[in-house]
């Protein structure tokens, strides 16, 4: 008892110890990276793990490059930006915009699936309710973005910190577990490795979806003001640096398990996934009735761990460029927020299919990137801001093969989109 004890205080210990790095793997794995995952795996196989592992290691540098401009000049991003950079104010605004519709986009697909998935385990127990779907997704939807909203509302960053710490760890927990019982084969996952986009309708969608959600530009621009609540100084910059790295690393090996689960279940059997249940009624011939708990849990997890961040940056992003604080007691945050509750009721109100709604919401999200990159390589070879923290080859480098892989992907998602119409 007292070993069991001692090891669940130490889990909880090490997911405490990430700090903002906890805000970044809530961001990026939400329910959108588990139906990009998923729809990936159950498609391709493991044909894309190259654009995660790659999408995960840009992530790892701009985390890093952002944690360290903020530590060393004690600026937040879009301040930062606006102060130092040319045309600085227009691009920060410009930033803000094209965020603001890309998570709020996310949001939508986020609830709608999220309230699916809570609504298909009320029917395996309840079959009678399957006749109110309707009206039982949008209750779940209200609940679920109510009590989002009544925590953020605490404007407390240490208790949200906790809150979403429990919500990652079950969502990791669920996924890992369901890895291990349903392993593809290594040949599999050691193609993956190898670049290739599938030459089919919709391939080049779902690698966009793909950058989209792993390389969020709201992971990179929020994380000063989360480290600014977190209370790190430049004493912490070995901190921000481990964090950042243990936050690419799981937010890699978390997603890699949804895409191995789906490749090792569906890759091959001609089933379409289209609707939440779908992954979970192929895993049942193998898992039974422990599937739909398991899957469902992770599923729920992602979502609820991507809700909470997600209302949060329009008004975070606003105050940044106002005055460079994380201000999370405002008026401004909570009614801002609270707009941002209302339009992620789009799904269940209109009763859309959530699948769709979020993997073209993740395409949205990679347009803003290549300017969030620049941003920062300008910010990060600025001698008067950084002194002897200023790029070094090494970093500029890495940098120069995150704008031009994020060029790459735009433009891929443009061609995307213009095929789908």
């Amino acid at each position: 008892m007292n070993n069991s004890i001692t090891s669940s205080s130490w889990l909880g210990k090490m997911m405490l110890a990430l700090g903002p790095g906890i805000m970044a793997i809530g961001y990026t794995i939400g329910t959108g990276s588990v139906t990009s995952m998923i729809v990936a795996g159950s498609s391709y196989g493991m044909q894309l793990l190259w654009v995660l592992m790659l999408s995960c290691f840009f992530s790892w540098i701009l985390m890093n490059a952002y944690g360290t401009y903020s530590l060393v000049t004690g600026d937040t991003a879009l301040y930062g930006i606006k102060k130092h950079v040319k045309f600085g104010a227009i691009i920060s605004i410009l930033i803000i915009v094209g965020i603001s519709i890309g998570q709020w986009n996310s949001l939508i697909g986020i609830l709608g699936i999220t309230a699916n998935a809570l609504y298909e385990v009320v029917v395996v127990f309840v079959p009678s309710a399957a006749a109110y779907s309707y009206g039982l997704i949008l209750a779940i939807a209200v609940l679920i973005i109510s009590l989002m909203y009544l925590i953020l509302w605490q404007g407390k960053y240490s208790y949200m910190e906790r809150v979403l710490t429990f919500f990652v760890a079950i969502m990791g927990l669920s996924f890992v577990l369901s890895l291990f019982i349903v392993l593809p084969e290594p040949v599999q996952i050691a193609k993956g490795l190898i670049p290739t986009i599938p030459d089919v309708p919709g391939g080049k969608m779902l690698v966009a979806a793909f950058v989209g959600t792993t390389m969020a530009a709201a992971t990179f621009l929020s994380r000063p003001l989360f480290i600014k609540g977190k209370g790190w100084t430049i004493e912490n910059l070995k901190d921000q640096n481990r964090d950042s790295l243990w936050a690419a690393l799981l937010i890699f090996f978390i997603s890699a398990s949804i895409m191995a689960i789906a490749a090792g279940t569906v890759y091959g059997t001609g089933v379409r996934i289209t609707k939440v249940l779908d992954m979970v009624t192929t895993l049942e011939p193998i898992l039974g009735k422990f599937a739909v708990a398991i899957f469902l849990i992770g599923t729920l997890g992602a979502g609820l761990s991507s809700v909470f961040p997600i209302l949060m940056i329009t008004p975070i992003l606003i105050a940044d460029y106002r005055q460079g604080e994380l201000d999370i007691q405002s008026k401004q945050f909570k009614i801002i927020a609270g707009l941002a509750c209302l339009v992620g009721l789009t799904v269940p109100i209109f009763g859309a299919n959530p699948i769709n709604a979020q993997i073209l919401s993740q395409v949205f999200n990679v347009f803003v990137l290549p300017l969030v990159i620049i941003a920062i390589i300008i910010l990060l070879n600025r001698k008067e801001l950084m002194g002897k923290y200023k790029a070094s080859m090494v970093m500029n480098i890495g940098l120069g093969l995150s704008l031009v892989f994020a060029c790459v992907v735009s433009y891929t998602g443009v061609i995307a989109i213009f095929e789908s119409l």
